[in-house]
């Protein structure tokens, strides 16, 4: 790729859900990470700043590389190109859909802008464990957007007995679909479940973080009240190069749990000059292809992450992409499945 992405994570759910406690645990938790927010309405965004920023048309700095945008949903494009200039370093965007638009129209504006600096980053549905029936009641239009929905959090777990937690994800699995179900507490989930969180350099291993420090003086049993959702990373280095359709059929079906795949896949002789990086999360899918590094040993190196993943039942899945041999050679047509996830200069891609 000539130019780095941003990922741009748009965050759904309605009020009360606990929107705004998850986006104010990923800035606690970002340590390093720069994040750029884009919202119409501050609420309870827990920063001192926001109270001086109060309109729409304001940016402010969170005071730890972050920065926080007042926006209106005509406006989106606009606030896009501020915050991927190279001059503000963020790693990851995040949109708070309340108030903006529907999900389903800002996801549409993500991947229908012409900023060259930003890639989608998946759309997160919040939903409210113990509201959950009343929710449906209240807004019908639940059981539309939960299946557009990449990653549904079903938060406020601790506010219901088990039983009644398994029914509510039971039941928003089966409204979502594909999209990955999650539980969390208090809006905890782990940052690399949606973006790479960035370690300041000097940092080691042990070291307390703006996480611990806000929650260590609770106690052990605060700590413990205050779960974050778990998270799998499995990743495979592979030296035999892999063939397109294989690879494809694998991505077509990529199974329950498994939200974000990222690396580099060496297609051999399909296309003996490039490389292709891949960047999926939910149901969106890219490949951008560039020239080998002078140099570099032709590796196909992936990390995919999910909750709740067979990490052995993947890698075998992906050994099974490996080609085996001369008489296994792609044939002149085995990229075509991989091209219609090429970025286009006219037309996107459709997601699986």
């Amino acid at each position: 790729m000539t130019t780095q992405q941003i990922p741009v994570v748009v965050l759904a759910g309605f009020l009360g859900a606990g929107k705004t406690t998850l986006l104010n645990h990923l800035l606690r938790s970002a340590r390093g990470t720069r994040i750029g927010v884009m919202v119409n309405d501050f609420g309870d965004i827990g920063i001192d700043a926001m109270s001086v920023a109060g309109q729409v048309g304001s940016t402010v700095s969170l005071g730890n590389g972050c920065l926080c945008c007042a926006v209106d949903a005509g406006e989106l494009d606009e606030y896009l190109e501020v915050l991927t200039r190279p001059e503000s370093r963020l790693d990851v965007i995040v949109i708070e859909a309340s108030g903006l638009a529907e999900p389903q129209e800002l996801v549409r504006m993500v991947l229908a802008s012409e900023n060259e600096r930003i890639v989608y980053g998946g759309l997160v549905q919040v939903v409210d464990a113990a509201e959950f029936s009343a929710t449906r009641q209240r807004h019908p239009e639940t059981d539309r957007q939960l299946p557009i929905a990449d990653l549904v959090v079903v938060n406020k777990a601790d506010r219901v007995p088990e039983d009644e937690l398994r029914a509510v994800h039971e039941t928003v699995a089966g409204l979502a679909g594909k999209a990955v179900v999650v539980e969390a507490t208090h809006g905890r989930i782990d940052p690399e479940l949606l973006f790479d969180r960035v370690v300041p350099e000097g940092e080691i291993e042990g070291q307390m973080s703006i996480e611990d420090i806000l929650y260590g003086e609770e106690g052990e049993d605060a700590r413990h009240s205050h779960p974050h959702t778990a998270y799998e990373t499995v990743s495979l280095t592979a030296a035999t190069p892999l063939h397109p359709r294989r690879l494809m059929a694998f991505l077509d079906a990529r199974p329950e749990g498994l939200y974000r795949i990222k690396g580099f896949v060496d297609f051999g002789a399909a296309d003996p000059d490039n490389r292709y990086t891949v960047h999926a999360v939910g149901r969106f899918l890219r490949f951008y292809p560039e020239r080998w590094p002078e140099g570099e040993e032709r590796l196909t190196q992936l990390v995919l992450i999910g909750s709740g993943v067979d990490a052995a039942g993947l890698r075998k899945e992906l050994a099974q992409c490996e080609q085996n041999g001369p008489q296994d050679a792609p044939d002149e047509h085995s990229m075509w499945g991989v091209l219609r996830y090429v970025q286009q200069t006219e037309e996107e891609p459709e997601a699986p």
